[in-house]
């Protein structure tokens, strides 16, 4: 076990919890997981450690480990607990009421940030029909309201509706009714989709990891105004733009799609499918990779994993490996476009800087020369990025980062 202050800021008092279970992923710092919270406008102000073989069906960290906690977040006048693993509704309650505070998971935190930063109509209905599927699992007698009511006055035919049951069925109701809505706005998507697709028009879209630069790029790439900062989810609804490409004389659409991120919550991954719908409806995919932190393999699989789920992982990629600037001189790649193995296949590569416009001319060279390939109805033809002219580039002389 292992404990540590945090940074403190203006807001809500955390404690964050991470149990390792030995999976490969697990964050030691919880970095992450103090970033969404940081995003969130929590303030996290120590957190804390433990390993286990298997997860505590009660507590999810076992007696001992809730007593550190407790002890802990008294010590540090905590008003809640953060984990960064997914709980069970009953280790949700049960925690509640062993440590007398406010405890969520990860999938929450996610779930709050979406709540905050959706501001298309689409967007706040995806994001409030997965948190409306979320509580649907949490009605498990949680809250003290939760308690039996009787039938109604000279009634003997036993008690009535529970509470629980009503919360259900009002749940319920919403999430049809919510889902309706979202339908009307999934059908006059598509039908822009089709325009697109009826005149021809070569589709691109920015997928990657949250925070991994993507609207950086989009507005470099066409000069708008989205919506870009250095913090997690810093957009969530899709923009779509018209970019003319001089080397094929002709005009693209890109489209700059929400970030993911490690165990995203499979109800948004659902909710989100209209908007998602982008990437699955792309002719080429712009992977984009933060490119300067150091556990890039795992975020570009996390990114691969939800492409499977969607169904668009066998849409042709290029991945972007973004803020070179922000690398370190042993870093950085001997050349800027090579390729990458990506579950078994060579995937080309090209390295960029966003914020700084480096790359960006290669860029969009291999984007012209992939596009000038589709109108010559060859679609299996690959544009091989070192065969781009690199004239105006600046080369590094340094071993490129190692294949993971």
């Amino acid at each position: 076990m292992s404990a540590s202050p945090l940074s403190p800021e203006v807001s809500t008092p955390v404690l964050l919890v991470g149990v390792d279970f030995g999976f490969p992923h697990f964050d030691a710092d919880l970095q992450e997981l103090a970033q969404l919270a940081q995003t969130a406008g929590l303030r996290p102000v120590a957190h804390l450690t433990c390993k286990r073989k298997a997860p505590d069906a009660a507590l999810l960290v076992g007696s001992g480990k809730a007593d550190e906690i407790k002890l802990l977040a008294q010590m540090h006048g905590v008003q809640e607990v953060w984990f960064d693993q997914s709980l069970s509704p009953a280790q949700q309650r049960n925690l509640e009421r062993y440590l007398e505070m406010p405890v969520n998971d990860r999938t929450m935190l996610i779930l709050e940030i979406f709540a905050q930063r959706a501001r298309s109509h689409e967007g706040k209905l995806q994001v409030e029909l997965a948190r409306l599927q979320y509580l649907s699992t949490r009605l498990v007698r949680r809250w003290s309201h939760l308690e039996r009511q009787q039938g109604g006055i000279g009634q003997r035919g036993g008690p009535g509706e529970t509470q629980i049951e009503l919360d259900k069925r009002m749940i319920g109701e919403a999430i049809k009714r919510t889902k309706e809505r979202l339908l009307k706005v999934q059908k006059q998507r598509s039908t822009q989709r089709r325009q697109r697709q009826r005149q021809g028009v070569f589709s691109i879209s920015l997928v990657g990891y949250t925070n991994a630069g993507k609207s950086t790029l989009f507005n470099a790439l066409v000069k708008a105004r989205a919506y870009a900062a250095d913090q997690l989810f810093a957009t969530l609804d899709t923009t779509t733009r018209q970019m003319y490409l001089a080397e094929a004389q002709t005009t693209v659409s890109i489209s700059d799609t929400v970030g993911f991120i490690r165990a995203l919550p499979h109800g948004l991954v659902k909710a989100f499918q209209a908007t998602l719908q982008e990437a699955i409806d792309a002719d080429l995919l712009l992977h984009v990779v933060d490119a300067s932190n150091e556990a890039f393999p795992e975020q570009l699989q996390q990114v691969q994993q939800v492409l499977h789920e969607i169904g668009a992982d066998r849409i042709p990629q290029l991945l972007v490996f973004n803020k070179l600037d922000a690398l370190p001189a042993q870093r950085r790649p001997a050349v800027l476009q090579d390729w990458y193995e990506v579950d078994g296949q060579q995937v080309p590569r090209i390295f960029v800087s966003a914020a700084a416009h480096q790359g960006l001319d290669t860029l969009r060279q291999y984007l012209a020369q992939t596009v000038l390939a589709a109108l010559a109805n060859d679609p299996d033809a690959t544009t091989d990025p070192s065969a781009i002219d690199t004239d105006t580039e600046t080369t590094a002389q340094a071993e490129p980062p190692a294949v993971a």
